[in-house]
């Protein structure tokens, strides 16, 4: 040691035996905000492709079929209902929208806050274990008995009496006549399909942003290229998971009752309608499902 202190080699070994200061994470509460935020503007951008596929997972069954195809069943729609025919139901689904997505991006990030190593890095296969936390969380609090609702006022908005006057109005007339386990139908279903859709969604994410990043967990995501994963990691999840989300809409429909659970309408789709029937509408529920960063400009999201 000189005279002025330690020596130039000595301050950088003490620098380098300093351990690596530990990366800030996201609170889940802002997670939750802007995650409810991102999930009200993608329910209003993306609604009409959700209503278009709940329509065909109906009419599957109908014989002879109301509709040839998406783009048939967007010209009926808009020729009998207008434009706005399209938006039928979407006050269901905006009304749940917003805290699912509050609920799976704030249940994710707490979630991985527990599991991120000191750098602020998450592995593929720990964002897998978080989405699918995430996915069952979300599906039991809220997008059982959002969806539920949302397909049963879609299927009666079709029929020719339909007798529910709105969202609410809908909602107690379910509650009054099945009870709250009415908005509950196909719940074993919802699990099963939100908590894959969100594992393969999370874990595809996260694999695209760490080989993007490489060695440097602090490098920053241009928004393009988060646009670009999200897309991929939304198709893979769809592709992942269809048929379940097909089970699912024939469980929570007004027929529902044909079935005496999950598992009896899966074979019984299968059996009458063959395996053919459970992917459709793929084509168009991937929009749906493009994976939306709440917190686009923190890099260890």
């Amino acid at each position: 040691m000189s005279a002025h202190g330690p020596s130039p080699t000595a301050r950088s070994l003490a620098a380098a035996a300093a351990p690596a200061p530990k990366a800030k994470l996201t609170h889940p509460g802002k997670a939750i905000l802007a995650g409810g935020i991102a999930g009200g503007i993608e329910i209003c951008i993306t609604f009409p492709t959700e209503y278009v596929k709940t329509q065909l997972q109906l009419d599957e069954k109908a014989n002879p079929p109301r509709y040839k195809g998406i783009g048939d069943c967007v010209k009926q729609t808009v020729q009998d209902h207008g434009v706005k025919g399209l938006y039928r139901g979407l006050s269901s689904l905006l009304y749940g929208s917003i805290p699912k997505a509050a609920v799976r991006f704030g249940t994710f990030e707490f979630l991985s806050n527990q599991m991120r190593d000191a750098q602020g890095k998450l592995s593929s296969q720990q964002s897998l274990l978080c989405g699918l936390g995430a996915g069952v969380s979300e599906a039991i609090l809220v997008v059982c008995p959002m969806e539920t609702v949302k397909v049963k006022f879609i299927h009666d908005q079709c029929s020719p009496n339909p007798k529910y006057r709105g969202f609410f109005h809908g909602v107690r007339e379910i509650v009054r006549e099945q009870g709250l386990k009415g908005t509950y139908q196909g719940l074993t279903a919802t699990i099963l399909k939100q908590g894959s859709n969100q594992a393969i969604r999370f874990f595809v994410m996260t694999s695209l942003k760490n080989w993007y990043k490489g060695d440097n967990p602090a490098k920053e995501m241009n928004p393009v290229v988060t646009g670009l994963f999200g897309a991929v990691a939304g198709a893979a999840s769809v592709f992942g998971n269809t048929p379940l989300d097909v089970v699912k809409t024939r469980m929570q429909g007004l027929e529902a009752h044909k079935y005496r659970n999950t598992w009896d309408c899966a074979f019984k789709i299968m059996k009458y309608e063959g395996p053919l029937a459970l992917p459709a509408s793929s084509g168009i529920h991937w929009t749906e499902n493009v994976q939306m960063d709440p917190n686009p400009g923190i890099p260890e999201w």
